[in-house]
């Protein structure tokens, strides 16, 4: 969709007219783009789908999110009151359409961004499909912090005669009814499709688990748990990890007996570590009534079969591996030193890297607070940021 609508708020003066680049039309792509564009800033999105919410149209159909909708809308425009507290999947893809139409922001589809190096006259070069090389007075990359699956390299995979998916091509339980299915991970994802399952008609269930989860009520007695997120953000990490506790046996029970332990590592420590706690949406009645057997976690498989962690094991029908993603960033930015050791950019939001200024991430930490207002947040803070340092570039231009 284009842009013809010119914004009549000035703009700050840009490197020979360069637009500010947006990689990723998910909704950190398109907050970031409608926050410049209210600054006056010219901003183009790059997206390789051909629709904007790509992959939010590839989760799995019982998807709701875990944020309410007050807190998951993004800068400019409320989500509906009709799309309920939890907003479906395909809701969030209605208001990410929705949101792009109403802020006319300028969105070109079916282009993939390879690789991004600096320009020489301070701005970026973006090189893309088609034999394109784009000039950019900064970039903002939003390819999502779900980029690419991660499927283990387990030893004997290849010997493994039944189903093996990762769970991001997972879309309901319909084709694993009547089967034995045993589901790898136990993160909101892996929690989700296993309780799916159940509901949907598989024969057994199994979750494989090496480490336990902090697990919390979605919302106990219609405070939800993100809200404790937002505050818990707030506080120091020791003490929201003191607090928890108490507050865990109060409000979940004791899975152990299943399977489950209750963590020893503290909630927001755990969170920080990248393991947020999994939202309860029917995983601890499902535990509790054995619909859901936990396991141990696997370590490979041998002779057809999935061997786990304790010696034991298991031969299903499928196995679908909710182990996560990699964020997929290496071959875009990984040779300008701007990502750690697991591929994860160094810095976030208005931020930019010491070596590289004018290149903002945001998308790519999943906080206890919430995703999508976190992505709205960083918005703003980008813009901020991108509007000063052009207004201090124009200040040093020569007349």
């Amino acid at each position: 969709m284009a842009d013809s609508t010119a914004s009549a708020q000035p703009r700050p003066a840009q490197p020979a007219g360069h637009p500010v680049y947006v990689i990723g039309a998910g909704p950190g792509g398109l907050a970031a783009a409608q926050a410049l564009r209210a600054r006056g800033i010219r901003a183009v999105v790059l997206e390789r789908a051909d629709h904007v919410g790509a992959s939010w149209r590839r989760h799995y159909d019982r998807l709701r999110l875990h944020t309410t909708r007050r807190l998951s809308a993004l800068p400019g425009l409320p989500m509906p009151r009709r799309f309920g507290r939890w907003v479906a999947r395909d809701d969030v893809v209605r208001y990410l359409e929705k949101y792009a139409d109403v802020h006319q922001l300028e969105i070109v589809t079916g282009v993939e961004v390879f690789r991004v190096e600096r320009a020489p006259d301070g701005g970026w070069t973006l090189h893309a499909s088609g034999g394109r090389e784009l000039t950019g007075a900064a970039v903002v990359v939003a390819t999502g912090h779900n980029h690419t699956p991660r499927l283990p390299d387990w030893p004997g995979r290849s010997s493994f005669t039944g189903e093996l998916r990762h769970a991001a091509e997972y879309r309901n339980a319909a084709p694993y009814a009547g089967r034995d299915v045993l589901v790898v991970g136990v993160g909101n994802t892996g929690a989700e499709i296993a309780v799916d399952l159940v509901e949907g008609g598989a024969a057994r269930v199994r979750l494989s688990v090496r480490t336990a989860p902090h697990i919390v009520r979605r919302s106990t007695a219609g405070w939800p748990a993100q809200y404790n997120g937002v505050l818990a953000r707030r506080l120091p990490a020791r003490l929201v990890d003191r607090l928890a506790r108490p507050l865990a046996r109060i409000s979940t029970p004791d899975l152990s007996a299943y399977g489950l332990p209750r963590p020893e590592t503290g909630l927001l420590t755990r969170a920080a570590e990248g393991a947020i706690p999994v939202q309860d949406v029917g995983l601890i009645d499902a535990v509790r009534t054995g619909r859901v057997e936990v396991v141990a976690a696997v370590e490979g498989f041998e002779d057809g079969k999935v061997v786990l962690a304790d010696g034991t094991r298991a031969a299903p029908d499928a196995v679908i591996a909710a182990t996560g993603y990699l964020r997929g960033l290496e071959g875009l930015v990984g040779h300008l030193g701007v990502l750690d050791p697991r591929g994860r950019p160094t810095v976030r939001g208005p931020r930019t890297p010491a070596g590289a200024p004018g290149l903002y991430f945001t998308g790519f930490t999943n906080p206890i607070s919430g995703m999508l207002r976190e992505l709205a947040l960083d918005a703003r803070r980008i813009a901020r940021a991108v509007a000063k340092r052009e207004a201090d570039r124009a200040s040093r231009l020569p007349g």
